[in-house]
């Protein structure tokens, strides 16, 4: 496996760490269809999010936020909603989101963590 990949998975164990941490459920890692795929799937009380999560050891490309453009925030509704279609049980009566987790540090299980909420 190439650094890059082991450094993003690293990064989705700590992000969903962190949300399982703080009383999501994790639903589904890696949840893919014909439009892409989203890193995590999380409930937590009413609310459903998408989360992507952008895994940098440094900021030589930018802040991991800043790959996060309005394309991909587009193509992250779409495989929300994607996912709530394809789990009516699951997201039925339940509001969907999209959320964002940049993980920023040579060691991904200790580096800087911020999750953007509500993304629009």
């Amino acid at each position: 496996m190439a650094r890059k990949d082991e450094l993003g998975r690293a990064g989705e164990d700590r992000a969903a760490a962190y949300l399982s941490d703080r009383g999501y459920e994790i639903l589904a890692r890696n949840w893919r269809c014909a439009d892409g795929e989203i890193d995590i799937v999380a409930a937590r009380g009413e609310r459903i999010v998408a989360v992507e999560v952008k895994t940098r050891s440094g900021i030589g490309y930018g802040h991991p936020f800043s790959a996060i453009d309005d394309r991909k925030l587009s193509r992250m509704w779409r495989l929300a909603l994607a996912w709530a279609a394809s789990h009516p049980d699951v997201a039925r009566r339940r509001r969907i989101g999209v959320d964002a987790i940049a993980i920023l540090g040579r060691d991904p299980r200790n580096g800087t963590l911020e999750h953007l909420e509500g993304l629009r």
